[in-house]
């Protein structure tokens, strides 16, 4: 019976879900056995917001200082508070909704009505408004540039946000782009690097005063040309808290590929290539059943 299985994981593993039948080719990760007990990859969603609207945008082209430069795959015709109310149906935990530049207060606060407790929010938060967000309604609040003035990270700024709020309140959002073989943190909407590298030293140093971490491979966000591979498998080995990973997932097979390159620890966010969003590529209610197997 095992070598039967070990045959089965190392060829083709299928999943029946509610009548439906997946078929997932596992890559060549290793000889690894399916292990219930371990953690699995999630389906995390996502709602991006920029000047009101939902929008799916590749990720290096928000500048603005050259606003003609910007690449948008996707403007959403429901309002914000819809994918709220839709991922709540599903019980879809650990959801970011990202506010991309000014403008998107009344948006984001409407998907938080929509669902109390139960989003993430991100863009823009700093010490002084954090709380704030988390009072309208915030599971937890997503912090980037203010941990980085003048693009120097400072560790006092995250230790009185942590202070203030509680370290369980908080994702860092270390979003980050490859300079050199080594990925940077960037900021800005992903336009300025600043000085921190990516790596297990920075992880840990992170994790003594947040709760999650939330990491845009911005060179492949929005081009749905697939996931980087190198990043997710390092972030696997450096990580100790939840992760969710975004950037170029372009099929609901890149949720078993993330699983077996973490070891189930990193969550996957599906953006341009999801139904929901205009894409062709994935299925939000496929993403929903796999989530529904964990």
């Amino acid at each position: 019976m095992f070598e039967a299985q070990h045959l089965a994981v190392q060829r083709l593993s299928t999943m029946i879900i509610n009548k439906k039948t997946f078929f997932f080719k596992l890559h060549s990760f290793g000889n690894k056995i399916i292990n219930k007990n371990m953690p699995k990859t999630k389906f995390r969603p996502c709602i991006d917001l920029h000047n009101g609207q939902v929008k799916q945008i590749v990720g290096g082209s928000l500048n603005e200082s050259n606003p003609s430069g910007l690449k948008t795959n996707f403007v959403s015709s429901e309002k914000p508070g819809f994918y709220a109310k839709l991922y709540k149906q599903y019980n879809l935990t650990g959801a970011h909704v990202i506010k991309l530049g000014h403008g998107n207060d009344e948006a984001a606060k409407e998907c938080l009505a929509a669902w109390p407790g139960g989003l993430q929010i991100g863009g823009g938060i700093t010490l002084e408004n954090a709380e704030e967000w988390i009072n309208a309604g915030a599971e937890k609040i997503i912090v980037t540039s203010y941990l980085f003035p003048e693009a120097k990270f400072s560790l006092s700024r995250l230790q009185d946000l942590s202070a203030k709020i509680g370290k369980e309140k908080i994702v860092v959002d270390i979003s980050c782009r490859k300079k050199d073989n080594k990925w940077i943190v960037a900021m800005n909407k992903w336009q300025t690097l600043t000085d921190m590298e990516v790596n297990n030293e920075s992880l840990e140093l992170l994790s003594n005063y947040c709760s999650e971490f939330l990491i845009h491979a911005a060179d492949v966000e929005g081009l749905c040309q697939g996931i980087d591979i190198e990043l997710v498998e390092c972030l696997g080995k450096w990580i100790t808290i939840p992760t969710t990973y975004a950037g170029g997932a372009n099929s609901v097979k890149d949720l078993e590929v993330v699983n077996q390159l973490s070891n189930g620890k990193i969550d996957l966010t599906f953006g341009s290539a999801l139904d929901i969003f205009g894409g062709t590529k994935v299925k939000f209610q496929d993403c929903v059943l796999w989530n529904q197997q964990i």
